[in-house]
């Protein structure tokens, strides 16, 4: 748990400027960012770190199978980035908030079913990602808390582009976190390793040494 938190008070520095002003939605502190699509906050900047994560667990998981105990952090990564996936579109069915793109309300729930605001499902993947890592080798490699880092820019660069509202990012963050932690400390093997051939848990690096 206190490695929860520190993730996800890295976050909450990284928002709270954005928080600044009195809002609305259900904390309290939503409303729309000065709109900004360029720099370090371009939406395509936003893509690549995305996909980019994706593409690197996935393929580090396959090349290190789950005997590695790096590739065993890699699949319950995966775990944790298909449940979090999974849980977050249930949410945004549910809530169907509309988006800061659309509205300037940030009380709009419960709209046409393409309101999908909350929560960031992008956030709450990148916190997925890293709270295995986090929590798996902050002890003994401290800079590994650095990956925090990644979720919070997510998180600033969503609102700046108003993709999502600061409740949207937060509860995101707290959702990817919160299962990115059960990934990691579950007793047993990572699940979809386990649905796979035992071919898997080799991992393709070591079957062709």
């Amino acid at each position: 748990m206190h490695r929860a938190r520190t993730c996800l008070a890295l976050l909450l520095l990284a928002v709270a400027p954005s928080c600044a002003f009195a809002g609305n939605g259900p904390f309290g502190i939503d409303h729309r960012l000065h709109y900004d699509n360029s720099g370090i906050w371009k939406r395509s900047h936003q893509n690549v770190l995305l996909y980019g994560t994706i593409l690197t667990v996935g393929t580090s998981a396959l090349a290190l199978g789950g005997d590695d105990p790096l590739g065993d952090t890699m699949w319950r990564t995966v775990d944790a980035m298909v449940a979090t996936s999974l849980t977050t579109t249930v949410m945004k069915h549910a809530f169907r908030r509309e988006r800061p793109r659309d509205t300037d309300n940030p009380n709009r729930w419960f709209k046409s079913g393409h309101a999908d605001s909350f929560p960031s499902g992008e956030v709450a993947l990148m916190s997925a990602a890293v709270t295995p890592f986090i929590a798996t080798y902050a002890d003994e490699h401290p800079m590994v808390y650095a990956l925090a880092l990644l979720p919070a820019y997510d998180a600033v660069a969503r609102m700046k582009v108003r993709g999502h509202w600061q409740s949207d990012v937060l509860v995101g963050a707290a959702v990817g976190t919160t299962i990115g932690l059960w990934s990691a400390r579950r007793s047993d093997s990572p699940i979809i390793l386990g649905w796979l051939p035992g071919g898997f848990r080799v991992g393709f690096i070591h079957r062709f040494k």
